[in-house]
């Protein structure tokens, strides 16, 4: 059979599959969950060894290390996977929940209720964590999900999700629930992209390049995760002291996500106290920095001057672009403008000044006083998630189960009809 055949008949089993999802209860859900979970700690020797493969080509090729980092799974990883399932399986099981009842006058009760999406195509790179979060979060939400990963994690992607599959059939759910599309042929995703008739909505995760071709190709509703260019600015209320660690934090933590800093804006009543203190940490940390004039200037041309490029540039690895700001507005203009409206903090003790910046910085997620790398389902309280989506509609920031789902309206009455 073909590829365009194989992945039709992938997508026909996904959405015959999501409608017998309807009627599979939440604690049968749950149960499996628990066995997934249970299953990766079971086999993590099988998925460590097919990580292997794929770690050792990424670094024959002499792929980054940021990008190595992403790839590679080890034990600690792996059973952060597991917990996501378990904590998955704990939250509350949004399919079927009112979210509004209401009475007409005619006497017809109309409900607004949560409800599945349907199929859902989830198409990304490099992180293999990825693999499980997503099958955990739409097969929690009643959705039937196809994944198709980067040809880089393919061993990984294989072995997770075969484990996790297994786990599915042995509670006798139905056939299709969760699919991974195991070809390296880059068609599939174009395939994928035409197949309005069964998929419902398509999700990429990865870079630029990836979004916009979905983007551009898809006949189906695409939800972005788009880029992660994250600020932290040190307003002139700021205590300096905090704001060295947030700072240091979003940026070295773990640099190659998406919620890790790009750019510090440092307001200039601060600038000449805070910046020879905090580039000499980012220095040691092997944190190479691309500043503004002023930057360049205070450090006594120990860092590279920034171009208008810089602050556009989600790096993903140990790479900064600073910038002296005159005030708290220019401040809000420069994440509005070089942002990705993502994630974004301000370090203040002014609480005028925070409430300002929440009310004006046009991302997913605004902070006060903590690091942007909290934009995460798990950190957020919600086992896990998609993805952070940056677009607007539907869903904006962390995606997890409510995201997952639509709404129907249930309507009641007892024998009503229109005049």
């Amino acid at each position: 059979m073909d590829l365009k055949n194989q992945l039709i008949n992938t997508a026909k089993k996904a959405q015959a599959a999501s409608r017998e999802m309807l009627d599979v209860s939440g604690s049968r859900k749950n149960r499996a969950l628990k066995e997934m979970a249970a299953a990766l700690l079971k086999y993590r020797g099988r998925i460590l060894a097919a990580n292997r493969k794929d770690v050792l080509k990424a670094q024959k090729s002499r792929a980054p290390q940021a990008f190595i980092d992403r790839l590679t799974l080890d034990e600690k990883r792996i059973k952060d996977m597991s917990r996501s399932l378990l904590e998955i399986a704990k939250l509350d099981d949004p399919v079927g929940e009112d979210t509004k009842a209401w009475r007409m006058p005619n006497g017809l009760w109309i409900h607004k209720v949560r409800s599945p999406i349907g199929v859902i195509a989830i198409i990304y790179e490099s992180r293999p964590n990825v693999t499980s979060d997503c099958i955990g979060l739409c097969f929690k939400s009643g959705n039937s999900v196809i994944l198709r990963g980067g040809s880089e994690a393919i061993n990984s992607n294989t072995a997770i999700s075969s484990v996790l599959i297994n786990a599915i059939n042995k509670h006798g759910l139905p056939q299709g629930v969760v699919n991974m599309v195991t070809t390296a042929d880059r068609r599939a995703i174009d395939i994928l992209l035409k197949l309005k008739d069964y998929i419902d909505l398509v999700m990429p995760r990865g870079g630029e390049g990836l979004i916009n071709k979905v983007v551009k190709s898809s006949l189906i509703p695409v939800i972005k995760h788009y880029k992660g260019i994250c600020h932290v600015y040190v307003d002139k209320y700021a205590d300096l002291d905090m704001a060295k660690k947030i700072c240091f934090n979003a940026k070295v933590q773990r640099p190659g996500v998406c919620n890790a800093m790009e750019s510090m804006l440092v307001h200039k009543d601060v600038a000449a106290r805070f910046l020879p203190g905090m580039l000499k940490e980012f220095k040691e940390a092997g944190v190479q920095v691309r500043g503004c004039g002023l930057t360049y200037r205070i450090s006594g041309g120990k860092v590279r001057k920034a171009t208008e490029k810089d602050y556009r540039t989600e790096y993903l690895d140990l790479i900064l672009s600073v910038k002296v700001a005159d005030s708290l507005d220019e401040a809000i203009r420069h994440i509005n403008v070089y942002g990705s409206h993502h994630s974004d903090s301000i370090v203040t003790e002014n609480y005028k000044n925070a409430l300002k910046f929440l009310r004006k910085v046009d991302s997913a997620c605004v902070y006060v006083n903590a690091s942007t790398r909290f934009t995460d389902g798990y950190q957020f309280g919600m086992g896990a998630e998609i993805g952070i989506s940056t677009d607007k509609l539907h869903a904006r920031g962390p995606m997890a189960l409510e995201e997952l789902t639509t709404y129907k309206y249930m309507v009641f009455g007892n024998g009503q009809v229109r005049q």
